[in-house]
This record gives structure tokens, C-alpha cells and sequence, in this order.
């Protein structure tokens, strides 16, 4: 199996992937169907819609155009391999499908995969590996999924939280590895977005919940800035106030707030506290009046380190998106802006 082969394998996983709701009678989406609707079952935080928009934003990028241009870059180093190495995965499971990329990058590099799934998210990897193999049957052996302890593996790519973390370096430290730790990502507004960039933003703000490394817990906004276009846009989510887990961090954090006389904005679906902290919790966005581009620049640079995108349509001097962007990264985005298929391929 070449690396041709395998290429054109993801792109027909993408074809079925983009158009996962209109092919849901399709037999080789089946089983990503079943694995969907038991993943909703174990995993309320995973919705129908959620998991939908995350599948469907994968086909939008595996097309033979972007697989090709994210490959040229890499294409001696993988058809230069000599030694096919075994790659161990811990994945997150804070997102639906949020593994997928690592799955990707080990299985294009040439190498095999075994990974470690986690508990909240064990259900729609499996089943795009299924349809994997039942269109290149050689995948058989080059997947593997474990639920127990990893071993005999070569190389590890683990992702946790900034504690889990310490552990992945104490276990794994001793072979090959990329280990990632908890990071979010930041808006800097300028207070001319247009209502389109607000809703662009308010996407990349709530969908899966806030959950995922590339949705925004906080955001810089000029002195004096007014927020109520903003809730204009956000007000599409308030239907989050009726998901019950989603609600009860509401709710805690709310108490929490009030308790502690934190002064608070309250949409009635989440709730805005001035804080300088880049993470916030769930249901609760941060934000930080600045005075002028500069000076909001330099604070930034000082916490890169703990942040995974910034949406910004200011010129500042380190790489940002466009609202609307944070929430469907392309192949070559790597997670921490580390490059994981050059470390496969080295």
C-alpha cells in the first residue's frame, strides 16, 4: 500500500464523511451511524448536531487537493521510509472525533497505529477505521484500538490536560514523543466587526459547548467596548440553557459568582466575567478590556505558551484567524503548533 493508495482511501472517507447526513441509509456509513447514535447515549455532551457539524467539517478537508498540498512537503520523507514503527496514541475525548488527526497523520506517515481511546470518545473512530478497511483491506493491519494499558509500541503522541501531562512525561518520557497539554485560544476584537464576523465568532465561542482547544474562553475587547452586538449573535445558543449538563455548569458557576460577589454579565445561556486568566469553565466566557493594539500584542506574546488559536481580524504580530476559523483547522494546523507528521516521518 503506497502512499497514493492510502491518500485516495481518505479521500473517499471524506466524500462519505461531508455528506454523513444526506448518506445516513448508505451501508458503508452504517456503521458511523450506529457508532453516532451509541456515542450520544454514553456521552450527552456529544449531540446529534455536534457530531454531525464535526464529521462534516473532516470531509471538508480530506479532498485530494488539500491532501495533496498538506503532503508535498513531507512526500520523500515518507516514501524514504525504511523502518515502519509502531505509534502509540493516548487521544482526548473532549470532542467529537477530536483524535482524528493523529490517526490521520500516523496512518499517511506509513507507520501503524495503535491508540488508546478515550471513554468519552471510544465509538466514531473505530467506525471510520471500518470503513477504511472495507475499502483498502490492508488497514486491517495497520490499526489497532486498546482499552488497557499501552505497550509494545515505539514512539507516543499523547494528549490530557496540563496534570495528566506530568504523568504522559514520567511513563513515556523515555521513548520518542509529542505530548500536549491543555491550551485554549482568545478573540481580539477591535469593536468594528461587521454582525457577520460577530456570528462567525459566536460559533467559534459555543459550538461543542466551549469545549474544544480551538473554542474561545476569552476575549480582549477595546475600553468602553459595547457587547450588546455580540449578544445578538450569541442569543442562536441560548437554546444550550436546556441541555442538562450544560445547565448545571451554568447553574454551579452562576452560585459560584454570586457567592463569591464576582460582578458577572448573565445572558441567561453564559455568563461574561472580566478576568485576566486565559481558561475559563464551562458556560463562562473571559475578557479583558486593552487600550490599544500594541499593548494587547505584547500582553498576548507573554501567554502564547497557553494558547491554541487567536481570532482576530487586527494585524498583530503573531499568526491569527479570521472569525469563523477556529473551529474547522486545516491538515497542516497542528495542535500546540507542533508538527506531528514531521515527527513521525524523522
Amino acid at each position: 500500500m503506497n502512499l497514493t493508495d492510502r491518500i485516495n482511501s481518505f479521500v473517499m472517507l471524506g466524500e462519505k464523511l461531508g455528506r454523513y447526513h444526506e448518506n445516513s441509509t448508505d451501508p458503508v456509513v452504517k456503521p458511523l451511524v450506529e457508532a453516532s447514535n451509541i456515542a450520544f447515549q454514553r456521552n450527552p455532551w456529544f449531540t446529534p448536531e455536534h457530531i454531525r457539524m464535526a464529521l462534516n467539517n473532516l470531509g471538508k478537508v480530506l479532498t485530494k487537493e488539500n491532501l495533496s498540498i498538506w503532503l508535498s512537503g513531507y512526500a520523500s520523507g515518507i516514501e524514504g521510509l525504511t523502518t515502519q514503527k509502531r505509534i502509540g496514541v493516548v487521544m482526548a475525548g473532549n470532542i467529537p472525533a477530536v483524535g482524528f488527526h493523529d490517526f490521520l497523520c500516523v496512518l499517511l506517515s506509513g507507520h501503524k497505529l495503535l491508540a488508546k481511546l478515550s471513554s468519552s470518545d471510544d465509538q466514531l473512530l473505530p467506525a471510520m477505521a471500518e470503513i477504511l478497511t472495507k475499502d483498502l483491506p490492508e488497514w486491517k493491519e495497520y490499526i489497532s484500538f486498546t482499552s488497557g494499558k499501552l505497550e509494545k509500541f515505539d514512539a507516543i503522541i499523547a494528549t490530557g490536560s496540563t496534570n495528566t501531562s506530568r504523568y504522559f512525561e514520567f511513563y513515556f518520557g523515555k521513548y520518542p514523543h509529542v505530548i500536549r497539554r491543555s491550551r485554549n485560544s482568545i478573540a481580539v476584537l477591535s469593536g468594528n466587526e461587521t454582525q457577520h464576523d460577530l456570528q462567525n465568532l459566536a460559533n467559534d465561542i459555543m459550538l461543542f459547548f466551549g469545549m474544544g482547544c480551538r473554542s474561545i474562553s476569552k476575549l480582549y475587547v477595546p475600553t468602553g467596548y459595547d457587547f450588546s452586538n455580540l449578544f445578538i449573535a450569541l442569543n442562536k445558543y441560548e437554546y444550550f440553557a436546556n441541555h442538562h449538563k450544560y445547565r448545571n455548569n451554568y447553574d454551579y458557576c452562576k452560585s459560584v459568582f454570586m457567592v463569591s460577589q464576582v460582578p458577572f454579565i448573565d445572558t441567561g445561556y453564559l455568563l461574561l466575567t472580566e478576568d485576566e486568566a486565559v481558561a475559563s469553565r464551562i458556560a463562562v466566557l473571559h475578557y479583558e478590556f486593552y487600550d490599544t493594539p500594541e499593548a494587547v500584542d505584547l500582553k498576548i506574546r507573554g501567554k502564547l505558551e497557553l494558547i491554541q488559536c487567536v481570532i482576530s481580524n487586527l494585524s498583530l504580530t503573531f499568526r491569527t484567524l479570521h472569525p469563523g476559523g477556529g473551529q474547522i483547522p486545516a491538515l497542516w494546523d497542528y495542535a500546540d503548533q507542533t508538527d506531528t507528521m514531521e515527527f513521525l516521518i524523522s
